[in-house]
């Protein structure tokens, strides 16, 4: 009989992309990196995102880069998104791409690819805010948090950080996929051990409980992530997330009692599978 924790570790591996997966999308990075750098001035350009921290989920993730441009930062960040995207539209004329704050994404047919526009700070990035303005991230040191986090308990962070990514898409959630993932991360950094019902369970209750709120950066040297782009999604998301913690507490309870079945059907419902 399949056991609630092997149905999740199942689901964990059918989500989790294969190393050439993304390939053909990471084959555009040196197209969109010689436009940029012609027209605009470019000082580095770099993979970031769920690919980068191993927690990408298939079907869903995309190839994600930070591009740091030269030059003075512009009063408004629409000011830089609007550049790029018109000259990766000029150079890939056929491809639709739009804006999607703070990224100019291209629909390629080999898979899309999320440009991450910003400014070198002192310590960081300046990049446009999904809300509004400018917001400074780490994005070299986020990875390293994530990566520390995940090493500390032998892999966990990153199966529980694509496991609550899995539910957002499933059930599509307005949520951010970073906010979820530093959630994780920061959940188990605190944690001694790793009970997999557990962890999912306590994962989404502290996150309802904190109402969605924006959480401090863990590394203490970033602006604070926010969870969704508005409040209206903010409310669709937390009624979302209500359900979820109570599935998620059925099935560790049942699971616990040794109703693995029950515990099962839970998950399903959690993950719509």
């Amino acid at each position: 009989m399949t056991t609630a924790r092997q149905w999740l570790e199942e689901m964990n591996s059918y989500y989790t992309p294969s190393p050439t997966q993304f390939d053909g999308a990471r084959r555009h990075k040196v197209a969109i990196e010689s436009r940029l750098d012609y027209y605009l001035g470019v000082r580095e350009m770099f993979e970031i995102g769920s690919l980068r921290h191993g927690t990408g989920i298939w079907l869903y993730s995309d190839a994600d880069y930070l591009v740091s441009l030269k030059g003075i930062r512009p009063d408004s960040p629409w000011t830089m998104l609007n550049k790029v995207k018109e000259q990766l539209q000029a150079r890939f004329p056929t491809t639709t791409i739009v804006i999607r704050r703070p990224a100019v994404v291209c629909k390629f047919s080999d898979g899309d690819v999320e440009v991450v526009p910003g400014y070198a700070a002192s310590s960081g990035y300046w990049i446009a805010n999904p809300a509004d303005g400018w917001m400074l991230t780490h994005p070299k040191e986020h990875n390293r948090y994530v990566t520390d986090a995940n090493l500390k308990h032998g892999g966990a962070v990153k199966k529980l950080a694509r496991q609550v990514k899995v539910w957002k898409y499933n059930r599509n959630v307005p949520v951010s996929s970073c906010y979820l993932e530093m959630r994780a991360a920061k959940h188990m950094d605190g944690e001694s051990g790793y009970s997999p019902l557990w962890d999912l369970y306590l994962t989404l209750k502290k996150m309802r409980d904190a109402d969605l709120a924006a959480m401090n950066d863990p590394t203490g040297i970033g602006s604070r992530f926010g969870s969704c782009s508005s409040e209206a999604n903010r409310l669709d998301a937390m009624s979302k997330l209500n359900t979820a913690v109570n599935r998620a507490l059925k099935a560790k309870d049942y699971a616990a009692d040794g109703y693995e079945s029950l515990a099962i059907e839970q998950l399903k419902l959690l993950f719509n599978r």
